[in-house]
């Protein structure tokens, strides 16, 4: 039961953001973006994202090999 709610909260969640930003995108009107634009937003997107499973990569990893363990203590 716990799991339904957290997965039904974090999934209106997720649709009410989502509506939320095509609602201000399309607001905004006609913005005009240049090449350079579309460049620098769609590495920022890619550099973050990479960033993110890198550092999730590093957690899991750390977890597995025994990193993470009070042993050393």
């Amino acid at each position: 039961m716990k799991v339904l709610l957290l997965v039904l909260t974090l999934g209106g969640l997720l649709v009410a953001s989502s509506v939320w930003a095509a609602r201000l995108w399309l607001g905004v009107g006609e913005v005009e973006i240049s090449g350079h634009g579309i460049l620098a937003l769609a590495l920022g997107v890619l550099l973050s994202l990479g960033l993110g499973m890198g550092l999730m990569f590093l957690v899991f990893y750390s977890n597995r090999h025994g990193h993470d363990d009070d042993a050393g203590r």
